[in-house]
């Protein structure tokens, strides 16, 4: 196999879909590896290094994707994109809600495939990340939650929190805009790099799932607050903004996009 392509293991009882998939992805730089039942899949996730994981939701025998991905997410961060049925919007808020990054609606256009996995990775950090010597990485501080950018590791009351890479990505673009409600439609863009169709709840499946992890409130304040028709705020206090000034001074703050 070609060290260089990135490994992605797909799960699917669908032999034809994997093969084209196969076909179609190694010119851009993706090695397909296959299994075609849950306890396969699982053995394969848990025992080889993988970038990416896209699992099928309807799957033969005792284990079906939301069993395959319980098992995963139980023992690995492994970025999963999980594929379901069109129309099916229980199936891909149940898979958000289990751990999965995204999923995508069958059918679909391999491009679209392409994009959205490149997306993951992206934001996993297994392609196109660079270290750059004598720089820091950017650290944002707000009350008890602090985020370490060049790790991609998030603490809450000084203890580590298990995110997953969209989650961390969500929480590091709301505290960034600490104090400032930012939209669906933005949020979807910069964590999702896609833009927010109709009936799309993915964000709020993943804000939902932040809140649970760091705790819905702090201090008796709503950590993060739903902005009817608009969306989201992550709340800030005074002391708390002399914190983030503080956690990302001199050390190259991004700069928030409105």
């Amino acid at each position: 196999m070609d060290q260089s392509l990135e490994r992605i293991l797909v799960i699917d009882d669908d032999k034809e879909l994997c093969s084209l998939l196969a076909t179609y992805l190694k010119p851009e730089g993706l090695e397909i590896e296959e299994a075609h039942d849950g306890k396969r899949g699982i053995e394969m996730a848990l025992s080889r290094k993988y970038s990416l994981l896209v699992l099928d939701v309807m799957l033969p025998g005792r284990l079906n994707g939301f069993n395959v991905l319980q098992h995963i997410r139980a023992k690995t961060d492994l970025p999963i994109l999980m594929l379901s049925a069109r129309g099916e919007d229980t199936d891909r808020i149940t898979g958000l809600e289990m751990g999965a990054d995204d999923y995508l609606p069958k059918p679909f256009n391999p491009r679209e495939l392409l994009a959205r996995i490149r997306t993951i990775l992206r934001r996993s950090g297994s392609i196109n990340q660079e270290i750059i010597e004598g720089t820091s990485a950017v650290r944002y501080k707000i009350g008890d939650v602090e985020l370490d950018c060049g790790t991609r590791v998030a603490y809450c009351a000084n203890e580590p929190v298990k995110l997953t890479s969209v989650e961390f990505h969500l929480l590091e673009v709301l505290i960034q805009n600490a104090g400032r409600v930012v939209t669906r439609d933005k949020l979807t863009k910069d964590v999702l790099d896609r833009t927010l169709s109709p009936f799309d709840r993915s964000i709020d499946v993943h804000v939902s799932k932040l809140r649970k992890k760091l705790g819905h409130r702090i201090c008796g304040t709503e950590r993060i607050k739903a902005v009817r028709g608009s969306g989201y705020i992550y709340t800030i206090s005074a002391s708390s903004d002399e914190e983030m000034q503080e956690g990302s001074s001199g050390k190259g703050h991004p700069d928030a996009q409105d």
